[in-house]
């Protein structure tokens, strides 16, 4: 993996640690690779072992810099994902991280423009938007991933709807 990952993966669990222990918000280091010292959007995900713990993201950016778009992000996966309770400090050590750092959404026609494995997408009708990022396990056909993005937004089935897609930089801690 080279620095930036590395440094992504780590700024991110140093994040979720220092919220977790209660010191609050972690403030960005003041020297970063340019990647991270640029504008960006990400997505922090959070495992226990396989088992999703949290995911939070933003599909542009919305701080300063990358780096404080992952530390953002990373704290709202530990805390702020409604599926699950905030992370506890016994689970500190067992966590594994991911950092997915997203390319332009770019328009679609349709879902055939889709590759599940080489692109996210995010469904869009009016306000509702649902996500899936690309690569996840058990998503094989465009069709399957524009579901299940619908469904996470609640939108029917019949309902017209705008497609995007975009590509990820995936950074990974293994256990």
């Amino acid at each position: 993996m080279d620095i930036p990952g590395q440094q992504a993966l780590a700024l991110a669990r140093q994040a979720v640690e220092h919220y977790v222990w209660g010191w609050g918000l972690l403030p960005p280091p003041p020297e970063s690779p340019p990647l991270l010292n640029e504008p960006g959007a990400a997505f922090v995900t959070l495992r226990l072992g396989q088992a999703l713990r949290g995911c939070i993201g933003t599909l542009g950016p919305t701080k300063p810099t990358l780096a404080h778009e992952i530390i953002t992000n990373a704290v709202a996966a530990a805390s702020s994902d409604p599926r699950f309770p905030p992370v506890g400090v016994k689970e500190l050590s067992a966590l594994l991280y991911e950092v997915d750092i997203l390319g332009a959404l770019e328009p679609i026609p349709n879902e055939g423009h889709l590759d599940p494995e080489q692109f996210g997408v995010v469904v869009q009708a009016g306000q509702r938007r649902g996500v899936l990022l690309p690569a996840i396990e058990g998503v094989t056909s465009p069709r399957q991933q524009v579901t299940i993005a619908r469904t996470k937004a609640a939108i029917r089935p019949d309902q017209a709807v705008n497609l995007y897609r975009f590509t990820v930089t995936r950074f990974r801690e293994m256990e």
